[in-house]
C-alpha cells in the first residue's frame, strides 16, 4: 500500500499542474473563439437558441479532443500550450471556411437554423480529431 501512496504523491503534482494548464487552455481558447466569432453564442443560448448551443458544443468538443491528446503525450507544459494555440487557429480557420461555403452562417445560427449549426459543429469536431491525431503522432 505504501508503494501506491508514494506513486500517488509523486504523480499528483504533475497531474494537477498539467490538467490545470489543459483546462486553462480550454477556457482561454473558448473565450477567444467566442470573442472572434460574429455572434454571441452564450447570449443566444440564454435566449434558447439551439443552433448556437450546437455550434458552441462542437467548438468545446473539437477543442478539447486535441488538448486531451496533447495532455496524454506531452513532455512538458509548452506542448499543451503550443498545440492548444495551433488547435484554436485551426478552429478559427475552419469557421471562416464554412462561413464562406454556407452563406450568411452567423445570421442563420442567430435565426436558430439547425442545419448550418450541425454542419459547423461536425466540422469543428472533425478538425479536433485530425489535430489530435497529429499531436499524438
Amino acid at each position: 500500500m505504501t508503494a501506491v501512496f508514494d506513486s500517488l504523491m509523486t504523480g499528483l503534482p504533475f497531474f494537477l499542474l498539467h490538467s490545470s494548464v489543459t483546462f486553462l487552455m480550454l477556457g482561454a481558447g473558448l473565450f477567444i473563439y467566442v470573442r472572434i466569432t460574429p455572434f454571441d453564442e452564450l447570449a443566444l443560448i440564454r435566449s434558447k437558441n439551439n443552433a448556437a448551443a450546437i455550434t458552441l458544443g462542437g467548438a468545446i468538443v473539437g477543442f478539447a479532443i486535441p488538448l486531451a491528446a496533447s495532455l496524454k503525450t506531452s513532455l512538458n507544459l509548452w506542448d499543451i500550450v503550443i498545440w492548444g494555440f495551433v488547435t484554436l487557429v485551426l478552429m478559427l480557420i475552419s469557421y471562416r471556411i464554412i462561413d464562406i461555403l454556407v452563406r450568411d452562417l452567423a445570421e442563420r445560427v442567430e435565426a436558430n437554423e439547425l442545419g448550418p449549426a450541425v454542419l459547423l459543429a461536425s466540422i469543428k469536431v472533425a478538425v479536433g480529431l485530425i489535430a489530435a491525431a497529429s499531436v499524438a503522432g
